[in-house]
């Protein structure tokens, strides 16, 4: 078994493919599907099954992908680091909606100054895609609204943040304080499934055992927040994105007697990801951020 073999194994399995897998590896079809082969010899194992002529990894595809992807990450770290990595390659960051906002900039203006000679690739993203790409390693860590869930990352507290109900300007509603069942007799405008802010709402009102079907969804706030000025519905947004929407009377909000709304802000990477120097240098500069912030209020 060698780090060729992990290689095609990890095509193979991201494709969902042998074909496409060849193609992207500019190797043939029977060189690709022999590799496969000799990895299930040397193991003993069954990594994929052919159902309905389509190809389907099995658990133990599952759990032999976590490792390959993680022993080939390793070894390209080996070899970056010989060649000077902190200095001259490129370290992969992602964000939540709201961090990538309002805190991710200043982190990255803060470390383009410390370290001018890295390159930084940002990613703003929902949760659910966030979770994905550190799994896939595409991302070296994230800034994340909410729960993590996955077994194989690592999330660390770093900030909380909270969510405010945010309603048309004329409502009744408005300034008052309600309970949360009396607010969700609206029609809801919320964020898409798989977003840091409605995972936090499909939790609370699981909570509170109720049951809420949005009226529209969108991966926009802004849409939500003309949505909301237009009287179609009421919606939940973090605190800071809908601030000064606020502020200015072109949406309302009210207080929620029997929910707060907090939610905790993650650092998150893979469990077996090596972090390098320069992102845990980034990641003191998001604690180093949120810790002005706070003093600042």
């Amino acid at each position: 078994m060698t780090l060729r073999h992990l290689r095609i194994f990890i095509a193979v399995f991201q494709a969902g493919s042998i074909t496409k897998a060849a193609q992207s590896l500019h190797m043939t079809q029977p060189a690709v599907t022999r590799a496969i082969q000799e990895l299930e010899a040397y193991y003993g194992i069954c990594l994929f099954e052919r159902i309905h002529r389509r190809l389907a990894v099995t658990q133990a595809g599952e759990a032999f992908y976590a490792y390959a992807l993680h022993i080939a990450d390793s070894f390209d770290r080996l070899e970056t680091s010989m060649r000077n990595w902190d200095e001259l390659g490129a370290l992969r960051v992602g964000a939540t909606m709201t961090i990538g906002h309002f805190v991710l900039p200043r982190v990255l203006l803060s470390f383009r100054q410390l370290h001018p000679r890295i390159r930084t690739k940002a990613s703003i993203s929902n949760g659910a895609s966030l979770q994905q790409a550190l799994l896939n390693n595409e991302l070296d860590f994230a800034a994340m609204e909410g729960e993590v869930t996955d077994p194989l990352l690592h999330a660390e507290r770093f900030a909380q943040d909270r969510l405010i109900p945010v309603l048309p300007p004329e409502s009744a509603l408005r300034n008052s304080s309600t309970a949360l069942a009396a607010l969700v007799d609206n029609p809801l405008l919320l964020r898409e499934s798989g977003s840091a802010v409605r995972t936090a709402l499909d939790r609370i009102f699981a909570a509170h055992g109720i049951s809420a079907e949005p009226a529209m969804e969108s991966i926009s706030t802004q849409a939500i927040l003309q949505a909301v000025h237009l009287g179609l519905g009421i919606s939940f947004l973090p605190e800071q994105l809908a601030a000064s929407s606020v502020k200015s009377g072109f949406v309302a909000t009210c207080s929620v007697t029997d929910e707060s709304f907090r939610r905790d802000n993650f650092l998150v990477w893979h469990k077996h990801k090596y972090l390098t120097r320069s992102a845990t240098e980034m990641m003191n500069l998001f604690r180093e951020a949120v810790a002005k912030s706070e003093t600042r209020e």
